[in-house]
């Protein structure tokens, strides 16, 4: 077992199929011996499609073609089944860039959601990895678990879920890289980072600005992380047949933000930005975590705050 998800050869029996029109509308089917999948085009056999190569044309009997691929993650991703809102392909390949997810890696993922994170994830580490998933909810880790399991074929052996608060229930264990896709992350930044090996990367997927800000200020008030990167990602499809070119029907806007940040070594602090925040960014109606830079005259604390020095030493490994 290769552990990626990816099925080479024929056609097997349980094997997902995604079925397209000439319109491109697009039908997921699991095949099954004998069974029937009925159109408003007529039906199609399953037993057409069985044991034959992928990537091939099935005619249903009112005369319609399809095209039968097996599909790929990012398709497997919006068509599983889901309790939770999934993280789309479009954030999750940016989320395994900025986050530099490399093979071995020991993560940290919280929450799990309904596990379309965790497929990408699982594939980028490898079975040499570690993988150790939080989610608060025993519901939407146990879809999260048959989703990852339906399309890797089974259990994984670099990943662990566990049901709970991450600041309660975090391991003690070093960690390599942290995605928190949670309502609150800043509220788990420091329980993350007292376990983070130095030049660790941290990543937060949040929803609103509202919430980019108070990321983006607790890692700067925390003292023991590096300047924090905030982006957003849309994506554009586009028409082109001929002298008809344009921009398509089709566009992913907005979905979240993601805040990326590096983790400092004990007793060390990353130099503070030299711009100055705008007048009244941390004025009297400002309530959030206030970094150690910003002037008093401007909002800032009386006391410069220390740096932490909870990192570990990368000594030892993960769990066994």
């Amino acid at each position: 077992m290769t552990y990626s998800g990816v099925r080479r050869g024929p056609l097997q029996v349980g094997e997902r199929v995604t079925l397209t029109d000439s319109k491109g509308r697009r039908k997921s089917i699991v095949l099954r011996e004998g069974a029937v999948w009925h159109t408003t085009k007529g039906a199609v056999n399953h037993d057409d499609l069985i044991g034959g190569p992928e990537a091939v044309t099935v005619t249903s009997a009112g005369g319609m073609e399809y095209l039968a691929l097996r599909p790929l993650m990012s398709e497997f991703m919006v068509s599983m089944p889901r309790e939770a809102a999934v993280i789309y392909p479009k954030d999750a390949a940016q989320i395994l860039m900025w986050t530099d997810i490399f093979p071995g890696a020991r993560v940290l993922e919280a929450g799990v959601g309904s596990g379309a994170l965790s497929i990408a994830l699982l594939r980028a580490i490898g079975p040499e990895g570690r993988l150790h998933s939080y989610e608060r909810r025993q519901q939407f880790a146990d879809v999260a678990i048959k989703n990852v399991e339906t399309f890797l074929g089974g259990p994984h052996p670099a990943w662990k879920v566990t049901v709970g608060d991450l600041v309660e229930a975090i391991a003690d264990e070093p960690i390599d890289r942290a995605i928190l896709d949670m309502l609150a992350p800043w509220e788990c930044i420091e329980a993350v980072g007292e376990r983070m090996v130095p030049g660790g990367v941290i990543t937060c997927y949040v929803a609103t600005a509202t919430q980019l800000g108070r990321v983006a200020d607790t890692f700067r008030a925390h003292g023991g992380f590096t300047e924090p990167h905030a982006t957003e990602t849309t994506v554009r499809d586009w028409h082109a047949e001929g002298l008809a070119i344009r921009p398509g029907h089709g566009t992913s806007g907005h979905t979240g933000f993601l805040i990326t940040s590096r983790r400092m070594a004990p007793g060390a602090s990353a130099p503070m930005r030299k711009r100055r925040p705008a007048p009244g960014a941390y004025g009297p109606d400002y309530q959030g975590p206030r970094p150690a830079n910003i002037p008093v005259e401007l909002g800032g604390a009386p006391a410069a705050q220390s740096p932490r020095d909870e990192a570990p030493t990368d000594e030892g490994g993960g769990e066994e």
